[in-house]
This record gives structure tokens, sequence and C-alpha cells, in this order.
């Protein structure tokens, strides 16, 4: 998995995560971020820039995030408020780390990052829209075109540096034939416009969906989903003692 990262990521440092609500852009990125972390040769920080407030954000499992070896930045003492975090300029210039950008909340949330427009469309950016062919917004290609169009006006990013990414999840049950079926449907809706380049899937199904799969596959794991359904206990808000 390491080299297949090292491949998707090239000469890239930052990681911008926009999409749809709902779309699993929050799950996507902090699994992104955990494989970043297991490369090793960089810092890695993770953005929060959620400014809606959805069920699940990535905020809310901090604990796990830094775990993982990730710099977590969020505006804490204003935990719900429309606040924008700082250092992110910053850290957009530095070389020597991986910034990883979660832009949660559709076009609103995406507002966020028109500041950094600049940055954003540079040549060490990549940009991932996160699509999910069980969304609403994502049932033919006049809504999808919709919600992209809406987010790029209000995140000035450019539509030649969007790269596709389909998330066919339906839920902590999601079978293997539903992610087939997502990935096939979204290909058909998305390819003649704009190629789908990478598809995501639960890390227990991996190996069964693998073969029928046409996408590069990134498992991923579930960190964000209600906890009477989690596997393992995932820890929730800011370490204890963190300043």
């Amino acid at each position: 998995m390491k080299e297949f990262i090292r491949q998707l990521a090239g000469d890239k440092t930052n990681f911008v995560f926009l999409g749809e609500a709902g779309s699993g852009k929050s799950e996507i990125a902090i699994n992104f971020a955990r494989y970043l972390a297991e490369l090793g040769d960089k810092s890695v920080h993770f953005f929060d820039l959620d400014m809606t407030k959805p069920l699940f954000r990535s905020r809310d499992v901090v604990a796990d995030i830094e775990a993982m070896g990730v710099v977590f930045h969020h505006e804490e003492q204003f935990y719900d408020a429309p606040v924008t975090v700082g250092g992110v300029n910053l850290l957009l210039r530095e070389e020597n780390a991986y910034v990883v950008m979660d832009v949660g909340g559709d076009y609103i949330g995406a507002r966020a990052i028109g500041g950094y427009a600049p940055r954003v469309n540079g040549d060490n950016t990549l940009v991932y829209y996160v699509l999910n062919a069980f969304r609403p917004w994502s049932t033919d290609i006049e809504r999808i075109d919709g919600t992209l169009s809406a987010i790029l006006g209000v995140s000035h990013v450019q539509l030649g540096r969007i790269h596709m990414i389909n998330n066919p999840n339906n839920g902590v049950d999601t079978t293997p034939q539903e992610v087939v079926e997502g990935c096939k449907r979204m290909r058909e809706l998305v390819d003649p416009y704009l190629k789908v380049e990478l598809a995501c899937v639960k890390e227990e199904l991996y190996e069964e969906v693998k073969p029928d799969v046409e996408e590069p596959l990134l498992p991923i794991r579930l960190y964000l989903t209600y906890e009477w359904l989690r596997s393992e206990p995932v820890s929730k808000g800011p370490v204890p003692g963190r300043g």
C-alpha cells in the first residue's frame, strides 16, 4: 500500500478533499492522512475546515488522528462557529510537510478555501472531489454538475485541478455488490466528462471487490460512524491536557 500511496501522491505535498455533503470526504481525508503518515518521510498536518454542522466531522475523532502521528488543526475554542483555522498558508508552502485539508459542507464549506486559491491551484496540490453513488446529489450528471459548479464557484478551484474519487458507501452494512454497482454507475455517469480516477472501499471488502472494479481501489477504515456500530472503540474529542 505504501508504494500505491507514493504513486498517488507523486510530487504533491498538499491534498484537498471537496465534495457533496455526506459523500464521505472526511472519512477519506482521515484515511489518506493515515497513509501519508505511514510513509514516514514528511510530517503530516490535517486541517479540519468544516464550516457547517454535519453529523460526522473529523474533529470528533481528533485523538485517533493524532495517534496516527498526524498533527491536527482546528479552532477548538470556536468548536461550532464558522471560524477558519490559522496556519494554512504557511504549511501549504512547506515542501517538507504533507497537508491534508478536509473541506466539509459542500459549497457552503468550500468557501473556507477561497482565500487559499492561489496555493490550492498550484502544482504541488492535488484536489480530490468525492462522489457517492448512493447520495441524492449523485443520481444524475445534472445534479453532479450543479453541485460541483457551486463548489468551484465559491472555492475558486480550477476545474482542471479536480480529480474524481468515487466512494460507493451505503453505510456500515454496504455489500460487495453495492460497491461494484456503485462504481459502475458512477463510471457511466462521470467518465464521459471527467474520469473517475480512484474508488474507495471498506478494508474488509477490499479483496472481494478488487477483481470486479476497474478503478484503482483505496481501502479505508471507518472512523466516523455511530459508536454502537463500531467494531473497535474510537476516541472522541481532544486529547486530555491538550492546549
